[in-house]
């Protein structure tokens, strides 16, 4: 039996920011929500925490109703417990760190704050930084007063809006790191807004996909990479390789589904509910465009080989992208990632010939 979802939203309104969104989070999950700028991420996160009315809503928390427009239910924030981490921190300037985590435990005794605030502090290994107002602290410091200040509401949903955007690479990574490690402690639904693909998929149990306000996907990081729900979604986590292509039959046999796409016959998984004939977009994942070597057999060399020639280059130390034009089809090119020695190794070079194999398992139809 399915979890029951500890945290469930919808919002709709036509303007004068567009909404279109629904999403559950369970106890314990973490929900990424990305997309481009103006997608309603960050608006979204204000909803759900009370501090914007949508002009259609519904936002429970383990079965509490926190919004509800049609029944003029509007929960104030303060009612909510809802622990929201700014992307700018949002520390008070004029407090030091611990009494910025000490003005969130308005709930306990007067007497009782010192102590849980300091023992927040320990939590996110800011002992000894208690004293230090935040132009002391560093980025990632203010970003961990932020997290406790966070906590010490004793939330029952996690709101993380672009927490780490504003931090060195290394400090992101410890800073991810703590995360997850304190979700093993506190297990409450987290939404994490994130402009970052890479961030999201490390951190996420699930992603949602947002454009225009509006929810395109939901599922699985891998789910999302490697099938996206449409050429939109495919474009909006940056696949490259998005085309169009006609169903020209099925190999129930050989589990494959036929494409026809600018003159090659392809074999793709088998998608029986297509019907022949059927005009589509389809995707695959650059992990799934397989270089052959000059040298020695690939993997899936005879699988739906296609040649071209090497239009662009760009290393990034170990890995090299690939732009490969398409032979015999003007404007049409393939994006796939080597690792830099095999690049080095089969002399690949703007105009150079290369073929590729594009495997079977990872073209992805999206009727």
């Amino acid at each position: 039996m399915a979890e029951t979802p500890a945290l469930e939203v919808e919002l709709a309104q036509e303007g004068p920011i567009p909404l279109a969104a629904a999403f559950t989070c369970r106890r314990g999950e973490l929900l990424a929500l990305v997309g481009p700028s103006g997608s309603g991420k960050t608006t979204i996160l204000r909803a759900v925490a009370g501090l914007y009315r949508p002009r259609r809503a519904e936002v429970r928390c383990e079965g509490e109703t926190w919004t509800d427009s049609e029944r003029g239910v509007h929960l104030p924030p303060q009612r909510r417990r809802a622990g929201l981490v700014f992307q700018d921190y949002a520390l008070f300037p004029h407090l030091s760190a611990q009494a910025n985590v000490e003005a969130a435990l308005g709930h306990l005794p007067r007497t009782r704050r010192p102590d849980r605030a300091r023992e927040l502090l320990r939590e996110v290994h800011l002992e000894g930084l208690e004293t230090r107002r935040p132009h002391a602290l560093s980025g990632g410091q203010k970003q961990r007063v932020a997290l406790a200040r966070a906590l010490a509401r004793e939330p029952r949903v996690l709101l993380l809006d672009e927490p780490f955007s504003a931090v060195d690479q290394v400090t992101r990574r410890r800073l991810q790191r703590q995360l997850v490690l304190l979700r093993q402690r506190l297990p409450v639904p987290t939404i994490l807004v994130t402009h970052d693909l890479e961030e999201a998929a490390r951190l996420a149990d699930r992603i949602c996909v947002l454009h225009r306000g509006r929810t395109l996907q939901i599922g699985p990081p891998a789910e999302i990479l490697n099938r996206p729900a449409s050429a939109l979604v495919a474009r909006l986590v940056d696949l490259g390789n998005v085309f169009a292509g006609e169903v020209v039959g099925h190999d129930r046999a050989g589990g494959h589904t036929l494409l026809r796409w600018h003159g090659h016959l392809l074999e793709a998984r088998l998608r029986e509910e297509v019907p022949p004939g059927t005009r589509l977009d389809w995707v695959i994942p650059p992990g799934f465009v397989v270089m052959h070597r000059r040298e020695r057999p690939s993997r899936g060399e005879r699988e739906n080989p296609v040649g071209g020639r090497v239009e662009e280059l760009a290393i990034f130390g170990e890995t090299t992208d690939v732009t490969m034009r398409v032979e015999a089809t003007p404007g049409l090119s393939l994006h796939f990632t080597v690792s830099t020695h095999a690049a080095r190794r089969n002399r690949l070079a703007p105009g150079a010939e290369v073929r590729v194999s594009l495997l079977a398992e990872g073209i992805h139809l999206m009727p």
